[in-house]
């Protein structure tokens, strides 16, 4: 499958029916096949890997604390 998953639900359900009954194949998309080059997803993976244990070395426990008690207010805000 080449093309995103629609974002209809109706059209969602039909094309997981169509997977489930075989009419249509589903399998991931490569980065070349997104359009991406593939060196550089792989560089990111890296470096994506390594940066928040090395930022979280950094921080002291007050400043963890302080990251954390921001991250919740802004979770519990975007309540419906």
């Amino acid at each position: 499958m080449t093309a995103k998953r629609p974002r209809d639900p109706a059209q969602l359900a039909k094309l997981m029916i169509d997977i489930a009954s075989g009419e249509v194949e589903d399998r991931p998309q490569t980065p070349e096949e997104q359009g991406k080059n593939a060196k550089a997803v792989a560089r990111g993976k890296v470096g994506g890997a390594k940066g928040g244990a090395a930022r979280s070395a950094k921080l002291t426990p007050e400043q963890r604390a302080e990251i954390a008690r921001l991250a919740a207010q802004t979770r519990w805000k975007k309540s419906p």
